[in-house]
């Protein structure tokens, strides 16, 4: 374990704060030229900064992922009928940022051992959406009104409920597919197959598929939603390099201002919160309209009536707590789908993470470990009843890259946030009176990124070449086409069984499923070498070293001991998620290149795989 460090603050781009470093410190070996430390973190993987900074940073892991796990919630009440319930509503954010927390800790001390946060994913919440809006799913016309809902009524209680332990029991069923998949050490195999082709059309159709639903919030009020739009890109774009002044201190300086980078740490509170308290000063001074029919009126903070009175200061969300889940056959093939996405996405994460907080590359076993770890995960998630799964986040692996702060303890203490907070229950509802369109605004952006992001990944593949084109355009242009049409024409799509037409109606209403059913099918059947297919260059990226002195048992060997028993039974080379002794981190010998074009690579390769 490399040895605490002494200095009083962080030295890095989100402080500007003149710090000494001593000789002999973890990190040290890898700052041999100055482009290299500029890249480097301040505290490794194993490292513990001082408590008070990893109170503040763990509160800043927490605030950057805020956004996106609260969305997933607030879009899937409406697939629930939860729309003018907005007591319930607190209750699914707080549970799900428990379970968040939760699965957190799990990853940090028994999965792949990388200071990565876990939390909601959208790719489970689209295929849930497209269950949710089967025929026999959708929500009772009298659910819409909310002069008609009586949200204590055994009657309405019954209506989301069955809906969710529907939804809960089809998340517990697919997510054996990913518990399988990375105890078994499957994945490695599938992954020679999955190219940025398969990959690029799967993560851009997440955002895209859901336009209608940050459309329906943007036209709520659209000065409102246009204003939160603009905040959000202000301070993330225009005003990330802008520093605000703070009061720090410490035993050198005492008291003292320091330049802390505010707009870039937290831009999606920031742009939300300004509108959000706009909204609440036109509604107790009646700008708002009061009637429900008008324009306008979902704006108010008042909407969702008595939510942050009525709700409980204290709760504790346990599994079951919706009742004993159910299965829909339909709903676990759409939700395999997304798993299997986020699989791919989360392995990328894991080689990301680890370059940026000074580890080794990952070995095979960490891998396999960390997707297990997912898949228990979000076997979790269906069991307390979130109504979604569990993923590695990508925006707080960027957050590792602003701070220079790598260190575990801190998302081992985000966990712990994400728990306690998930146990607060006003803090749930307070959440739930953000007006309609300061969510469409945020969602505009949110979703956006997320499409961008997919498409990122053809920087790996040469676009010069027509069969690329042909595979990315033809999968994105189905993908939006197929499912349009199947959900206008919905008596179409008729087999004579009925569960085989739903299990079609999902799968293939689902845009990311079509997307990454035809890339991966066409990319792995139409002739092309792997530097066309960017295989070579996501290859690259896996073996580029992270000049890390700490050894990887000493990152990715289980805690407890276990690692020290394991290591030297020689049945354990066997077990494909237990570390033993002699394994490499990841073996160049498995990976063949095709030619010497590693030594000219392009240097805009990023270090990221999918985000």
């Amino acid at each position: 374990m490399a040895a605490e460090r002494k200095n009083s603050g962080l030295d890095n781009v989100a402080f500007d704060m003149q710090v000494q470093r001593e000789a002999g410190k973890t990190c040290e070996s890898s700052r041999v030229a100055a482009k290299d430390d500029r890249n480097k973190p301040d505290y490794c993987v194993t490292d513990v900064p001082q408590w008070y900074l990893c109170v503040f940073l763990a509160l800043q892991h927490y605030l950057t992922a805020f956004g996106g796990i609260l969305s997933i919630p607030l879009i899937l009440s409406e697939g629930l009928c939860l729309q003018h319930d907005s007591l319930t509503q607190g209750r699914l954010i707080n549970t799900i940022f428990f379970v968040s927390g939760l699965c957190t800790l799990l990853q940090i001390t028994f999965g792949v051992r990388l200071p990565i946060l876990q939390g909601g994913t959208f790719s489970v919440l689209t295929p849930a959406m497209a269950m949710l809006s089967m025929q026999e799913f959708k929500c009772p016309a009298w659910t819409q009104n909310a002069t008609l809902v009586n949200t204590s009524s055994p009657e309405f209680i019954e209506v989301w409920q069955t809906r969710m332990r529907t939804l809960q029991g089809s998340i517990m069923v697919a997510s054996v597919l990913q518990i399988l998949v990375g105890f078994s050490g499957l994945l490695g195999f599938l992954m020679r197959f999955i190219g940025p082709l398969t990959i690029a059309p799967t993560v851009s159709l997440i955002g895209l598929s859901l336009y209608d639903t940050a459309g329906q919030k943007l036209g709520s009020h659209w000065g409102i939603s246009a204003l939160t739009t603009a905040l959000i890109i202000l301070f993330s774009q225009y005003l990330c390099r802008v520093p605000v002044p703070v009061l720090a201190y410490n035993k050198t300086k005492k008291l003292h201002f320091v330049m802390f980078y505010l707009f870039r740490t937290v831009p999606i509170l920031l742009g939300i919160t300004l509108p959000w308290l706009l909204c609440y000063l036109l509604t107790i001074y009646d700008v708002l309209p009061s009637d429900s029919t008008q324009y306008g009126y979902l704006a108010r903070t008042d909407v969702n009536g008595d939510a942050l009175s009525e709700a409980s200061w204290f709760m504790v969300p346990y599994p079951g707590q919706w009742g004993m889940p159910t299965v829909s056959l339909a709903g676990v093939f759409g939700i395999m789908a997304g798993i299997i996405c986020s699989m791919i996405e989360s392995v990328g994460d894991y080689y990301t993470c680890a370059k940026l907080s000074g580890a080794p590359r990952p070995p095979k076993h960490a891998i396999n470990r960390g997707i297990g770890v997912e898949g228990i995960g979000s076997l979790l998630a269906g069991a307390f009843g979130t109504g979604n799964g569990t993923t590695s986040f990508s925006e707080n692996i960027a957050a590792l890259a602003i701070t220079k702060v790598g260190s575990r303890t801190v998302i081992f203490l985000t966990g712990l946030l994400m728990i306690l907070i998930g146990m607060l229950g006003k803090i749930g509802a307070i959440f739930t009176t953000i007006p309609t369109p300061v969510l469409g605004g945020m969602f505009v952006v949110m979703f956006g990124v997320i499409s961008a992001a997919g498409i990122s990944n053809l920087q790996y593949v040469d676009m010069n070449s027509s069969r690329n084109v042909f595979v990315f355009g033809f999968s994105m242009f189905s993908a939006l086409v197929i499912p349009n049409w199947i959900v206008k024409n919905p008596g179409y799509l008729e087999t004579g069984v009925k569960e085989v037409d739903q299990v079609l109606t999902v799968l293939l209403t689902t845009n990311m499923f079509v997307g990454g059913f035809l890339g991966f099918f066409l990319d792995n059947t139409i002739p092309g070498t792997k530097r066309e297919r960017g295989l070579l260059a996501m290859e690259t990226l896996h073996l580029e070293s992270s000049n890390s002195d700490l050894g990887t048992e000493e990152v990715y060997g289980l805690p407890l001991g276990i690692t020290s028993c394991l290591r030297s039974q020689s049945w354990v080379r066997y077990i494909p998620f237990c570390p033993w002794e002699g394994q490499k981190s990841q073996s160049e010998e498995d990976i063949k290149p095709e030619s010497q074009w590693n030594k000219d690579k392009p240097e805009r390769i990023i270090n990221e795989i999918a985000l």
